[in-house]
């Protein structure tokens, strides 16, 4: 392709950076370096989500107890974050593709399907939270039809996103514009929190006991995890492994601590029973807005191209440009007829199951092999290629038991907290299956190889 000898500081070679697959990422187009993972990171993690989420920490914990809780949960969240756009930066592969050594060929097909389903949700649930929110600013000047057409417009403009691809994403939306336009707000937001807070009366209330501590470090460290299955599908342009590393991990880490201290803030100097249409209709107006242009937007946008590299890695001969069209179609069409309410409680299920599934990924990849994969467990000639069927039953089992594990202590034990037992349990078992049955001498054991 000539693209990839283009100067990849013009748009035009970001641009094609948007054609690349499943495949490796050509060198020309791993051009990202500290500053652009940390831009990225920063960005993703900041949302009105996250906010939302830093209001369940009280009452039930103190002050000073959330604070503790937001740092922890980051710092844990934030490193395993950063070691899954390892996997990725290192080899110059998606996420899902670099499930294959240890799941088998076709055994990262589940988690791939799994994976469209819940970023297709997430795509979807992201274009109606921007076409409500704008629609509170100009429904009352436009009139109630102007919901629909928000959607529409906000979806337009996620597939627009989508089909330039992370280079043009990151290098010439996010660092021109995109990242500054989510400052001013996220500053304005802290401003104003700060100067309506009285810190000694809010330091001394005490928390309820309704949330435990290791649960609100399990609501923390919820966040970052939910983007696992996303982050090499970007890293993967990295320049090294090094600076992608801590890039990611510095960017998430900053919006995460901020986010989550801002909405204990929030919920406690404006408390209201919507706070979503006190942040945006009420407290700051145009700079709410400004906050969903800057940073939903980029956060469907990381729906819809993950959704389609997913597709890809189940079937790579589609082309990613049309794959990406399609799938930010169908995130519109949901979003225009589907009650997505009823549907978060769903979504939030299949991402947990993502968490376990990791743990088999950091147990085969950092343990195991020590950040070595082959071109053939990469890319096998075929589905059943080093592995009987294609599939490594050991890693389906470990990642079963990480999913039970998950279920059991959010069903019959609750204080722990469910996301770090899932994550150790799966890994554990894959460790220890695979070490038993000859996991580094036996290729249908442990990888393609």
């Amino acid at each position: 392709m000539t693209q990839v000898s283009q100067p990849l500081a013009a748009p035009r070679g970001d641009l094609g950076a948007a054609t690349v697959g499943v495949e490796r990422v050509p060198p020309g187009f791993r051009v990202l370096g500290f500053f652009d993972h940390f831009v990225l990171w920063a960005d993703l993690g900041v949302g009105l989500l996250v906010l939302l989420a830093g209001t369940a920490l009280v009452p039930g914990l103190g002050l000073w107890q959330a604070f503790a809780a937001i740092l922890i949960g980051t710092l844990i969240g934030s490193i395993m974050l950063g070691l899954a756009g390892v996997v990725g930066s290192d080899h110059g592969i998606p996420s899902m593709v670099s499930l294959r050594p240890s799941f088998g060929q076709r055994g990262s097909y589940l988690p791939s399907l799994m994976n469209v389903v819940q970023l297709v949700g997430w795509g979807a649930f992201e274009i109606v939270v921007m076409a409500q929110a704008t629609f509170r600013l100009t429904g009352p000047i436009l009139g109630p039809a102007t919901n629909s057409v928000w959607s529409i417009a906000w979806g337009i403009v996620v597939v627009l996103f989508a089909l330039g691809g992370p280079l043009v994403v990151v290098r010439q939306w996010l660092e021109k514009a995109g990242i500054w336009l989510v400052l001013l707000t996220v500053s304005w937001m802290a401003v104003y929190a700060l100067s309506h807070a009285d810190f000694g009366a809010l330091a001394a209330r005490p928390g309820t006991g309704s949330l435990g501590f290791a649960q609100a470090i399990d609501l923390v460290v919820a966040m970052p995890i939910s983007w696992l299955p996303l982050v090499a599908d970007f890293n993967r342009f990295a320049k090294n492994s090094r600076s992608s590393f801590a890039g990611t991990v510095a960017g998430f880490a900053v919006s995460n601590v901020l986010c989550y201290s801002l909405g204990i803030l929030l919920i406690l100097v404006l408390p209201a029973g919507d706070l979503v249409g006190s942040i945006v209709a009420v407290a700051f107006g145009g700079a709410g807005l400004a906050l969903l242009l800057g940073d939903e937007t980029d956060n469907a946008f990381a729906d819809v191209y993950s959704s389609a590299i997913s597709i890809k890695n189940v079937i790579p001969g589609l082309p990613t440009r049309a794959l990406v069209a399609t799938v930010g179609g169908t995130c519109l069409a949901i979003a225009l007829t589907v009650d997505l309410a009823s549907f978060q409680g769903f979504l939030y299920l299949v991402g947990s199951l993502f968490t376990p599934l990791f743990g088999v990924l950091f147990a085969d990849y950092f343990l195991l092999r020590r950040r070595r994969y082959t071109e053939e467990e990469l890319y096998p000639t075929g589905p059943r290629a080093g592995l009987p069927w294609g599939v490594n039953p050991v890693a389906l089992v470990a990642w079963a038991v990480g999913v039970a594990a998950y279920l059991g202590e959010t069903t019959y034990v609750g204080w722990l907290g469910a996301t770090l037992p899932s994550l150790v349990a799966s890994l554990a078992v894959y460790l220890i299956l695979s070490v038993a049955l000859g996991a580094l001498h036996r290729p249908w054991v442990g990888g393609a190889g």
